[in-house]
């Protein structure tokens, strides 16, 4: 990486001083932390093992602000692997060397290294979180990130008693990292995790884990804002509370029209932020979560979590733990219906500008493929092949000698190109059940696709059926988008557009793509940099289901890239 000339240090420190004067005037706050990324020993399932955390914490540390805050985190690798944090759902606006994936945004930490994140949050209230975004560290290294409303604003509902982050997580008892670097080895798919986690405790259905069970207390009468985070690596996942209606208020930092119901699909990397009435009898409720699974005849973690609401009566009177919480009802592991219902209710509190007209009319594959078995590899996916995944028949390579962003900032030649296709190169029946098998193996590349800033992208990500149609949360870094419709089979373009929701389309970072069906959304390409767009299932990514977006610079000053950080790591 080029490195900055002392004047331009000095116009770049003058820079960061003067938007942190502006924001103290402003009356925001900047808050500063300190993350140690450091190897813990963990106990779960009867097992103690040494796993990778930040601060000895698992979940990590929440990180709570305002609408305008600033947020400066140095994050110290002492763990023996690289490291980088992503803040998820955090806009970044002009700030996208903090982004944080890997040999996206920046190089990773090594160990011994340390990296300061520096970003404002602007225009964004609700749950949001954090997590590394490096290999499978994120199994482990990951906590909640908290937006409330500027001081003299409230939420768009009475405020509530209390409030609780929720992290639905993924334990695995074995060092995470062994079981993805296993199955990069040899080509198949990674061993299921063991258990699901609710704030890090897998609950009382699993062995040796009764006595660490979250519990939540709260008293009769009241109501709790529950914040929901999926920080699953790789399963969406079914939420119930015992006898409770939910009524959902927010999503991926953005609020919603209330709408109440008793179970929640959520995504990994989504976050889903709901009100729950203490109105039943005074004693104890299980939280339950358990996957929803698409993929046929594929593995998967059938496993149950649990956390306990302790009602508190006031009364001196000790339910205990003679007394077992009642169970909700969860849909069955396959119930794409209830999935599907819980979608459709998430709207935008009023009506939206949709952005329009159209300037990027883009139409992406996403799923499944298999590579070949080349001479010397192990190959222990079917028939001898290696798993893999693509956008548009392009498997995403990721850079490793520099940054994808430090390459675009710099001209740096020969890291990237910018013709990825903006419609699949070969046009075929999507969701058939037998997909000619020319088509089962897509082209690695490192192919971006570029973006006048300014234009309004619309994207129809269709599921394949390719090896298995299935799921797929697609997550945007850096933007918001609007979901304007979403359906099964094959998206029509003629009758399809009947379906957009013009009126009150739901916003988000992360859209569950239907199995076997399609989503469309819509955003304006207004933040510059480079912005990885990937299945925030890990399994997914890791085998290329991903691309990334140039967005150009504006013309004015504030609508271009910062220039880097002098502490940016460097490969």
């Amino acid at each position: 990486m080029a490195s900055l000339s002392s004047s331009s240090r000095l116009l770049f420190l003058l820079a960061c001083s003067s938007c942190l004067v502006f924001a103290l005037l402003a009356g925001a706050e900047v808050h500063h932390h300190e993350f140690v990324v450091q190897e813990t020993p963990v106990k779960r399932l009867c097992k103690t093992h040494n796993v990778i955390t930040a601060n000895g914490q698992l979940p990590g540390p929440t990180l709570e602000v305002r609408e305008g805050d600033t947020l400066v985190i140095n994050v110290v690798n002492q763990a023996q692997h690289n490291v980088t944090i992503h803040w998820h759902g955090i806009r970044q606006l002009r700030t996208g060397w903090a982004d944080g994936p890997e040999f996206v945004t920046q190089c990773p930490i090594k160990p011994g290294g340390s990296y300061k994140y520096k970003f404002t949050v602007e225009g964004q209230e609700g749950t949001l979180w954090w997590h590394a975004h490096s290999s499978w560290l994120r199994a482990t290294v990951y906590g909640a990130l908290i937006i409330r409303p500027r001081e003299n604003k409230s939420y768009p509902f009475d405020k509530p008693a209390r409030e609780v982050p929720v992290l639905l997580g993924e334990w695995w008892d074995a060092d995470p990292i062994k079981v993805i670097q296993e199955a990069q080895r040899t080509g198949g798919g990674p061993n299921i995790s063991d258990a699901y986690t609710i704030n890090g405790q897998p609950g009382d259905l699993y062995n040796c884990s009764k006595q660490d069970t979250t519990a939540i207390p709260v008293k009769a009468g009241e109501t709790a804002l529950l914040r929901f985070i999926n920080a699953a690596l790789n399963q969406e996942l079914f939420v119930s509370i015992a006898q409770h209606k939910m009524t959902v208020v927010g999503v991926d930092a953005s609020y919603t029209k209330p709408f109440t119901t008793s179970v929640l699909m959520i995504a990994p990397g989504q976050t889903t932020d709901v009100l729950v009435t203490m109105d039943q009898a005074p004693t104890r409720y299980y939280i339950a979560a358990r996957a929803y699974d698409t993929a046929q005849g594929v593995a998967f973690d059938n496993t149950t979590t649990t956390a306990v609401i302790d009602y508190d009566c006031g009364g001196g009177t000790d339910f205990g733990p003679t007394i077992p919480p009642a169970f909700p009802v969860l849909p069955a592991f396959n119930d794409t219906d209830a999935a599907t219902a819980f979608a459709a209710g998430i709207k935008s509190p009023r009506k939206v500008k949709v952005p329009e007209p159209v300037d990027e009319n883009l139409f992406f594959t996403v799923g499944l493929g298999l590579f070949n078995c080349q001479p010397g590899q192990q190959c222990a996916g079917p028939n001898n092949t290696r798993f893999t995944a693509s956008m548009n028949n392009i498997s995403f390579v990721f850079p490793q000698t520099t940054s994808l962003l430090n390459a675009h900032y710099y001209s740096i030649p020969g890291v990237f190109t910018t013709d990825f296709p903006a419609h699949p190169p070969v046009q075929f029946d999507y969701t058939a059940q037998n997909v000619p098998r020319g088509l089962w193996q897509p082209a690695p590349a490192t192919k971006l696709y570029k973006l006048r800033f300014g234009s309004v992208v619309q994207i129809v990500l269709q599921d394949t059926s390719i090896v298995a149609a299935e799921n797929h949360p697609i997550h945007i870094h850096g933007y918001d988008f609007h979901i304007l419709a979403e359906g099964f089979g094959n998206f029509d373009p003629k009758q399809d557009v009947e379906k957009f929701n013009l009126v009150d389309p739901p916003q988000r970072n992360t859209v569950a793509v239907p199995v076997n069906g399609w989503s469309v959304i819509r955003f304006v390409a207004d933040n510059p940099g480079v912005w990885l767009m990937h299945c925030h299932l890990d399994v997914h990514i890791g085998w290329g289901l991903a691309m990334a977006f140039l967005v150009e610079d504006g013309y004015g000053e504030l609508e271009k890239l910062e220039a880097p950080p002098v502490d940016l790591p460097v490969c």
